[in-house]
């Protein structure tokens, strides 16, 4: 039986330019197609990924033009409804850079800072990424 795993992602955007998605979540995503069990913390800037509908066209670098851009709320909500991975997102997190919960791929749940030490509690094994 694989163990619970709990993910907190706080760096965002790491590598998108050139891989189209985050590491960790496409990582994840494959680690539960294996048989994992994972959960997903979105907190500091990473909280931007539970965003609806954001996505990155027309970025350019120089002379370079990103030509597969990329969607994080589509990988976050394929998290949640294709992979069943639950993902969170800490409520203060958002409050700091004015997200609304109206804004969010359905299914994210939202979660105190307060509570973290709990939803710690529940998993064997925990992640920084």
């Amino acid at each position: 039986m694989a163990k619970k795993c709990l993910n907190i992602v706080e760096s965002a955007y790491r590598a998108v330019m050139e891989e189209q998605d985050d590491t960790i979540l496409w990582l994840l995503a494959a680690m539960q197609g294996a048989g994992g069990a994972h959960t997903v913390v979105l907190r500091g800037n990473a909280v931007n990924y539970a965003i609806a509908g954001q996505g990155a066209p027309g970025l350019s670098v120089g002379e370079w033009k990103q030509t597969q851009a990329p969607k994080m709320d589509r990988d976050v909500a394929d998290l949640i409804g294709n992979r069943q991975i639950p993902v969170f997102a800490v409520e203060e997190d958002l409050a700091e850079r004015g997200i609304d919960g109206n804004e969010l791929v359905p299914g994210i749940k939202l979660v105190s800072r307060r509570a973290l030490p709990a939803l710690f509690a529940e998993y064997e094994i925990v992640s920084h990424w």
